[in-house]
């Protein structure tokens, strides 16, 4: 009979914790009655300026203003407006990234306040540094 080396007894942990990972990240939760579980985010309500309206299948949100806030709050007005594919562009043209959104101020955006755009329509936010007035 040959002998297991400590290396193999050692890996052996490593390996079944990677396989419970694995399989985890495939598995949905189940209810006792056998049923999926389901996960649901608490809902969230627009802004006034949000008004919704339906078309045909697309349901159209109008873009509201954000002109004037400091980026943090432009993204998330958009955000609660239902509109999540948000682009930011350097004012400037310096091709900054913004990283603390708070020191940026909008000064335009694209498609401009008041359109109604489907919720997958690119916004894009145009911003400048506060010290850059």
């Amino acid at each position: 009979m040959r002998k297991r080396s400590r290396r193999t007894w050692a890996t052996a942990p490593g390996a079944v914790v990677l396989l419970a990972v694995v399989g985890a990240c495939g598995t949905s939760p189940v209810s006792p009655g056998g049923e999926t579980a389901s996960r649901s985010a608490a809902p969230v309500s627009a802004p006034e300026s949000a008004v919704r309206t339906s078309a045909g299948a697309a349901e159209l949100i109008t873009v509201p203003d954000v002109s004037g806030l400091n980026h943090q709050q432009a993204q998330d007005t958009m955000q609660a407006a239902g509109l999540y594919n948000l682009r930011e562009v350097d004012g400037k043209g310096l091709g900054r990234m913004l990283v603390v959104d708070s020191n940026w101020v909008q000064v335009a955006q694209d498609p401009p306040a008041g359109t109604k755009v489907t919720a997958g329509t690119v916004i894009t936010l145009t911003a400048i540094k506060y010290t850059d007035r």
